[in-house]
């Protein structure tokens, strides 16, 4: 069992130095009867880069923690490469998938994706695990939130829109914080506070098909290229002018197809 994320095993270290802070009280009891609930006998760190490549060298049968979010970054996405297309493996989704995100998009049932400039197919089984994440819920957000002294507004931009909006309401009713839950591409100035762009929301249907699921993603981009546009008034005329000639382009690309 290979541990591939160096930010788990710097978490780990710190967990079993201060049992007693990071534990809750059932975990402390299997601690306290020596027994390690975040450890597995027989796990190989795999701290430096080159550690990480030799995984994926090793035949054996064998399970990798990588931890790295949506599958946007990081060393997951090497071993997503060496390991997507093999029909007898398994990649085990843990937690919440973004929209839009690499990880998303597997889960979701995409037949090949994008790695590294390479088209992998994907034929290994995909399995997610729900109900389990790395950030705090709710109470856990409150909690935290309300020893944070001077807090005068407060962004929700993780998760699901209808439990952001829902966060954002439970800020302001529990404990009086003003909150926003912005949609991508929107705009706020930080010196006034107010919303200078508001993005609109795009509709996700509940059991959306694949090709309109792709259409909503091409919608967004059109939402994020719209701020964008927005917000280049003030730009040197040189930066206009290229940002033009280089979207021109695009659209011509597109336009012969």
């Amino acid at each position: 069992i290979y541990m591939d994320s160096p930010l788990a095993i710097e978490a780990t270290e710190v967990f079993m130095r201060n049992k007693e802070s990071c534990f809750d009280e059932e975990a402390l009891s299997y601690v306290r009867r020596g027994i390690n609930p975040i450890g597995v006998s027989g796990l190989i760190p795999a701290v430096t880069s080159d550690a990480s490549k030799a995984i994926n060298a090793d035949k054996r049968p064998k399970v990798i923690l990588s931890a790295s979010g949506m599958c946007e970054a990081g060393r997951i996405k090497h071993h997503l490469k060496h390991n997507l297309w093999k029909p007898e493996n398994t990649i085990l989704f843990v937690g919440y998938q973004a929209e839009g995100s690499l990880g998303r998009r597997i889960i979701e049932g995409a037949k090949t994706v994008t790695l590294f400039g390479e088209t992998v197919q994907v034929s290994a089984q995909i399995v997610q695990l729900q109900g389990m994440s790395g950030h705090a819920d709710q109470k856990g957000l409150l909690s935290w939130i309300s020893q944070v002294h001077g807090v005068q507004k407060v962004f929700v931009n993780h998760g699901a829109s209808e439990s952001a909006d829902a966060f954002r309401d439970k800020l302001w009713l529990s404990l009086g914080i003003d909150a926003y839950a912005p949609f991508s591409g929107a705009e706020v100035d930080l010196a006034t506070g107010k919303v200078t762009y508001d993005a609109p929301a795009v509709p996700i249907q509940q059991k959306p098909r694949r090709s309109a699921m792709t259409y909503d993603r091409l919608s967004q981009t059109l939402s994020r290229l719209t701020a964008l546009v927005q917000s280049s008034r003030g730009l040197s005329n040189k930066e206009l002018a290229k940002m033009a000639d280089q979207l021109g382009e695009l659209c011509t690309k597109w336009e012969r197809r």
